[in-house]
């Protein structure tokens, strides 16, 4: 039996199919004044160091609050439970200010040796984190003298790294 032009059955018309076959040509926007002026702030590398900064005081604050609500006092038992209360709150204080501190200058050290590395080389790869990784590690832990240093730039910079492979931040 044949079909009747009438039929419930639509037949594809030619241009129906040739719109879905190529996706919409997006027009090229440029930047505005006011976006190309934000980038130049970031780009400085002060900037994006006191950034650092501030993120990670903040993220040792919470740290150090969590970290310090878990510590338990060695007299437990003999203590009252408002005593438990105010040794925590104690403990929390202290814990945060101290990762805050801690945070803080390895953002300020990190971000500040990364800007200037990849000013430096006008690249942006993962040696750059290798070196600020490095210079880092180094830097907080110079105190315990050169071979705690060492320890501490092959260290940091090999953390650097796994966690820039890991977020995948370089082609």
């Amino acid at each position: 039996m044949a079909s009747s032009p009438d039929s419930s059955e639509p037949t594809p018309s030619p241009s129906n199919s040739t719109q879905a076959e190529k996706p919409p040509i997006e027009p090229i926007r440029l930047p505005t004044v006011e976006e190309i002026k934000g980038q130049d702030i970031w780009n400085n590398c002060a900037v994006r160091s006191v950034v650092s900064g501030v993120m990670g005081g903040g993220l040792g604050l919470f740290m150090g609050l969590f970290l310090g609500a878990l510590d338990n006092p060695l007299m437990q038992e003999e203590m009252s439970a408002k005593q438990q209360f105010i040794y925590t709150a104690k403990q929390m204080g202290r814990r945060s200010f101290s990762s805050a501190k801690t945070f803080a200058v390895m953002g300020v050290i990190f971000s500040a040796a990364e800007c200037v590395a990849e000013k430096a080389r006008a690249k942006h790869d993962t040696t750059n984190t290798v070196v600020a990784g490095c210079v880092t590690g180094g830097a907080l832990s110079a105190k315990g003298g050169p071979k705690a240093a060492c320890m501490g730039c092959a260290g940091f910079a090999t953390f650097s790294v796994l966690i820039e492979k890991f977020l995948d931040r370089h082609d």
